[in-house]
């Protein structure tokens, strides 16, 4: 199979989709590798690195995707990419369809097959392909938020972990999930008083037994949420249901209640927030005040860390690249199941239900496809 690996052209967005080990990997199962000058740069690894490892260097964007059967991103494409996507090309990457439906009706309208990230599934429920940036998201959630309390950010000018004498900040993490739990650990090696919310008691337990002395466990509901945002410094946002769009747990009319300068980060942004007055930011633009509270919610957070990002990415993509290299989705996706959740559109059909109940489309059963 001929693969093409494009330069992320998201605002800031340095990370790459396959490095050159993954290169490596693809060339002894006897792949073609293709890669955009420059696509690996911000990650730390240069055109000579890749060609040494058995890729070719093209030019442009337009040369990438023109030439392959494969394209493999980080990033859903934006919408200069949209016109570059032919039919029948596969797409491996993160599209969070649900937030965004412009992108869904443009990737209709392309007649790829879209395989998303995001919804590859085991069969005990977990997202491998989303668990290692949502642990980088989850961490970076903590740093972010403890740079905008500071008072020159605009914040309240709390330290997270306070000093002997002095309180430290309450965290509130809405979410047990990977984000969440990576949040809360990383809050409470700061020192910070760490509340985190779910609506699983099993779940809860869990934490309850991992978590260091500092983390309080309380069940998710409006009234509890209600009360622990009266006392936050900082709230992280870490919400998911897989392939469909997150809930709005914090309205606009309960900002009233947040003290001014307290900040909110919502890592659920890619899935339209958590919180209702979301709207997706940028690295280079990533904050903004609503009723005196900080919104943080750059949309492609682990892209400020592109080196750890992206090894941590394609150490967990690689393996379901090469299968579809090796068999063609339709096989690989028959063959695991893990894959086949994966399928989100395909010919201009979606196969993937939160997708269609999102914006009222026509569902197909992703078996049409794979017989």
């Amino acid at each position: 199979m001929i693969i093409g690996v494009p330069k992320e052209i998201k605002n800031n967005e340095n990370r790459v989709a396959l490095t050159p080990a993954g290169v490596a990997e693809f060339k002894k199962h006897g792949h073609t590798v293709y890669v955009q000058s420059a696509a690996g740069v911000g990650s730390g690894f240069t055109d000579e690195e890749y060609v040494k490892a058995g890729a070719s260097i093209l030019p442009t964007i337009e040369e990438t995707y023109a030439i392959a059967e494969m394209i493999v991103k980080v990033k859903e494409p934006i919408e200069s990419e949209y016109s570059l996507i032919r039919p029948n090309q596969l797409l491996f990457t993160y599209f969070h369809f649900a937030s965004h439906e412009p992108l869904t009706h443009a990737m209709i309208k392309s007649g790829a097959t879209c395989l998303a990230y995001e919804t590859v599934e085991k069969a005990d429920r977990s997202l491998p392909l989303l668990v290692p940036m949502s642990e980088v998201a989850g961490r970076m959630s903590i740093q972010q938020g403890a740079k905008y309390l500071e008072k020159p950010m605009g914040g309240r000018g709390i330290l997270l972990g306070g000093v002997p004498g002095v309180k430290p900040a309450n965290v509130l993490v809405l979410g047990g999930g990977i984000v969440g739990t990576q949040a809360a650990k990383m809050a409470a090696g700061f020192g910070a008083r760490v509340t985190i919310m779910d609506i699983s008691i099993p779940r809860l337990r869990q934490l309850d037994d991992i978590m260091p002395a500092n983390v309080d466990t309380v069940f998710s509901n409006e009234y509890n949420i209600r009360e622990a945002i009266q006392k936050a410094d900082l709230i992280i946002g870490a919400v998911l249901i897989p392939g469909a769009k997150a809930p709005s747990l914090i309205t606009r009319d309960m900002l009233k209640t947040i003290r001014d300068g307290a900040v909110m980060v919502d890592v659920a942004v890619d899935q339209g927030g958590c919180f209702e007055t979301t709207k997706p930011t940028t690295h280079a633009d990533p904050i903004y005040v609503v009723d005196g509270v900080i919104h943080y919610s750059v949309a492609n957070m682990p892209g400020a860390v592109p080196y750890t990002s992206t090894l941590a990415l394609t150490n967990a993509t690689l393996p379901y690249a090469l299968q579809l290299a090796d068999k063609g989705w339709k096989k690989a996706c028959n063959d695991n199941n893990d894959l086949k959740l994966g399928l989100n559109v395909i010919g201009g059909k979606v196969v993937y239900k939160a997708v269609s109940d999102a914006f009222g489309l026509d569902y197909h059963s992703v078996e049409e496809f794979l017989k």
